[in-house]
């Protein structure tokens, strides 16, 4: 999958394609079938599948301090976006000059000039340009004047549920990571780098990774997970996860530690980029009034998180 930052990454003699365009934060199911019918549509025409979405997110532009916690960074998202069959994934820089062109000027700016869509697939509640003021119907009248044809793809859920990444951001942050994955079909996941904390889990016997997650990231409620450290070459370990500011020994920063079940002896993740997935919530995070008590909770959530992952597809 090719990646360009801007529209003007296009290369020359770029020719037709079928676009499709959004945020996609989390490449959630609805997402999927979106991006989905876009690329079976570029198949069938035998054109390239070009993604276009932003960064930032726009309500950070428009609203500034209104960024919402993140589902998917960048690198995450262009790999869920490769594993669907994308050809291109276009990271358009979304700036206050960007977020004021008017409908028309967007369509002909991205779509006609630069990309030279044949096809555009969205969402059915796509909205945009300026105030967003354009939608799907605004859209086709304009593909029609420049000859492109246009899609908008009903919304997707249960019988009580519509999949958007604001449920699944309201899911994350009540700890409910299992309604997530349930709308995301996949292991919700945040990314970062392996840093040095208080190294207090060695001495309690469960040294733990301490993840400083990418800015934004949607971290989940503070309690105690089951889930899997991800790093480098896709290699999978389970893992018991700790969310929370440590209140047996008054605490006061947030953090997110891992325990990796059954490490291979020496193993360091210091400085390493890593992910952690989480599969299902154990328990809330308590305090208690010594460090006995502490470790062997621990050593039943270990117990119950080893037991469930093993059951539990690779994620």
């Amino acid at each position: 999958m090719q990646r360009w930052r801007g529209v003007e990454s296009a290369p020359s003699g770029w020719g037709r394609c079928v676009v499709t365009i959004g945020v996609f934060d989390g490449v959630h199911r609805g997402h999927q079938l979106i991006i989905g019918s876009a690329v079976d549509r570029a198949r069938s025409l035998g054109l390239p599948s070009v993604v276009l979405t932003f960064d930032p997110h726009p309500s950070e532009v428009v609203r500034p301090g209104t960024h919402p916690p993140m589902l998917t960074g960048q690198h995450l998202k262009a790999e869920l976006l490769e594993a669907l069959g994308v050809d291109v994934m276009c990271v358009l820089p979304f700036t206050l000059e960007f977020s004021r062109l008017d409908p028309d000027a967007f369509v002909h700016a991205v779509l006609v000039e630069r990309l030279h869509a044949s096809a555009v697939v969205v969402g059915e509640n796509f909205r945009y340009g300026q105030k967003a003021a354009g939608d799907v119907a605004a859209l086709a009248a304009a593909g029609k004047r420049f000859g492109f044809s246009v899609e908008g793809v009903p919304l997707q859920g249960t019988e009580d549920t519509t999949w958007s990444s604001t449920y699944v951001r309201s899911c994350v942050d009540a700890g409910d990571v299992e309604g997530a994955a349930a709308a995301m079909g996949r292991d919700h996941r945040i990314d970062g780098v392996v840093v040095r904390g208080d190294q207090r889990g060695r001495d309690l016997g469960y040294p733990t990774a301490n993840l400083e997650a990418l800015p934004w990231s949607a971290v989940p409620a503070d309690g105690v997970y089951a889930g899997r450290l991800v790093g480098s070459g896709g290699r999978s370990l389970p893992a018991a996860i700790s969310i929370g500011t440590n209140p047996t020994f008054a605490g006061r920063e947030r953090r997110v530690e891992a325990f990796v079940i059954d490490a291979e002896p020496g193993l360091d993740l210091y400085g390493e980029h890593v992910g952690l997935s989480f599969v299902a919530r154990l328990r809330d995070t308590l305090r208690f009034d010594a460090a006995e008590p502490l470790v062997a909770q621990m050593a039943q959530d270990v117990d119950r998180a080893r037991t469930l992952l093993a059951g539990h597809p690779n994620g």
